[in-house]
């Protein structure tokens, strides 16, 4: 459908599935079953109805710039200089989209949900999208199973097309009698946060019922129409938005709303609870991923990453190995380790953050030891043709040493070649660049000796990836 664009939300903290998932990989970028990621998946489903042409991907610069660039380098996509909600995210994305003068219909979709009826779902997505080319604003409401407490509700009914119900109200997370009410009446759903409407109907909406956040999406639109690039118009503008939900600011207010229910097995893995109910389980409940022997264990999720992990006479526990956390909770606990994530942020420590491992434009760096005394030991890969930003750094100094590859390195005025069991120093304040010219991964051993060894320690002068 030419008239079709998909605008993907890929923000979002990375607390909700901690230690897998990180303020710098949340979990839309993390593959939790086979090998594409769940925003990838996202993308996959929507075909043939939307191609990859049509996509657009909104999510943090921070991403974009980092651990997910070459997710993301397929596809066109929009950064925000800072997160700002949906309704902010929407409002870009619909503005972006009408630019030119054009009016797609929106499929709006959250980057991070797992959906086991593909089928289905393409079914309910196509009766979407006509009724939103009519000038509705269609959200899919699912059908509820169990009276859930982390989810928003709406109450609809069948409407003149049996397809498309009509919206009576939206409530936020009821408490746990009001939601067995919900459920027992058959007339509300949970709100699953997927949309379709037309960019300019939603912008309309917008307009009437966030004003503010109109006027910001102008501002954006006019500077880029006077010829300022449409993202640097974004960063200039967007940190003045409010932060707010498209539910809570539009939704809940407009007279446009109309629901298609659906069953297509929905989940939107919102803990390790959640990913523990989807995920493939032995004779005993039990769902196994990586290195793990388990003993006489009922009904528990163990993950291992990097080591060995193993369980003996367990029940209902959820057991998840990373090579620098380990969590493990009561599975009916699971949604609380955002507490773990909190009190990471308030001692200060990184552990919520990055990865040991952390991905990046030109390859990986791995942390494989630091230490308090004034040095920290890494692992760098650089793939082929790849370069690193020619930079500098006022606390430390840095050995390198080749262990495959050659390595092409820049220092102060010289450019010269490191082969394989060779090595060369980088001073205190030096501008260098580390690059690989040639058709081989480049692995080389760094040691950082200095007073302050943390990764905003860098002063960069020129960046092939715009960092």
């Amino acid at each position: 459908m030419n008239d079709v664009y998909a605008v993907i939300l890929a923000g979002g903290s990375g607390s909700r599935l901690w230690p897998l998932s990180r303020q710098h990989l949340p979990k839309q970028f993390l593959s939790l079953e086979g090998n594409a990621s769940l925003l990838q998946t996202t993308i996959n489903r929507l075909s043939p109805t939307v191609d990859a042409a049509s996509i657009l991907i909104v999510t943090q610069e921070t991403h974009a710039k980092g651990e997910a660039y070459h997710a993301l380098l397929p596809y066109q996509s929009l950064f925000e200089p800072i997160g700002r909600n949906t309704a902010p995210a929407i409002a870009l994305a619909a503005a972006w989209l009408t630019r030119d003068g054009a009016d797609p219909v929106m499929v709006v979709l959250p980057a991070d949900h797992i959906i086991k009826d593909e089928v289905r779902f393409r079914e309910h997505l196509d009766t979407a999208i006509k009724a939103a080319q009519g000038g509705k604003l269609l959200t899919f409401g699912i059908q509820p199973t169990r009276p859930d407490t982390g989810f928003g509700y709406i109450k609809a009914q069948p409407g003149s097309d049996e397809l498309v119900y009509d919206v009576e109200r939206f409530t936020e997370k009821p408490d746990l009698a009001t939601a067995e009410g919900f459920l027992a009446s058959g007339d509300y759903f949970w709100n699953s946060g997927m949309f379709v409407w037309r960019a300019s109907v939603i912008l309309a909406e917008i307009q009437r019922y966030l004003p503010a956040v109109h006027k910001v999406v102008e501002e954006i639109l006019a500077e880029s129409r006077a010829g300022m690039a449409f993202q640097q118009a974004v960063e200039k503008y967007f940190p003045s938005m409010p932060a707010i939900s498209i539910d809570y600011g539009v939704l809940e207010r407009s007279d446009r709303v109309s629901l298609i229910p659906c069953d297509i097995g929905w989940n939107d893995v919102g803990s390790w609870q959640a990913v523990h109910e989807i995920a493939d389980k032995d004779e005993n409940g039990n769902a196994l991923q990586g290195n793990v022997i388990a003993v006489d264990c009922k009904n528990s999720l163990i993950r291992a990453e990097k080591r060995l992990v193993a369980a003996i006479g367990v029940e209902d526990l959820c057991v998840v190995e990373t090579a620098d956390a380990v969590l493990i909770s009561k599975s009916d606990q699971t949604q609380r380790v955002r507490e773990v994530v909190d009190q990471l942020q308030e001692k200060g420590a990184t552990e919520h953050i990055y990865h040991v491992k952390v991905n990046r434009p030109w390859g990986s760096y791995t942390v494989l030891e630091e230490d308090p005394e004034g040095f920290k030991l890494k692992r760098i890969e650089v793939a082929p043709g790849a370069r690193l930003s020619l930079q500098s750094h006022r606390q430390r100094s840095e050995h390198w040493v080749v262990v495959s590859g050659i390595a092409t390195v820049t220092n102060g005025d010289e450019v010269f070649t490191v082969h394989k069991n060779q090595s060369t120093y980088i001073p205190i304040g030096a501008k260098h660049r580390l690059e690989n010219c040639g058709s081989e991964p480049l692995h080389i051993v760094e040691i950082q000796v200095g007073d302050y060894l943390g990764e905003d320690d860098i002063q960069r002068y020129e960046d092939h990836y715009g960092r």
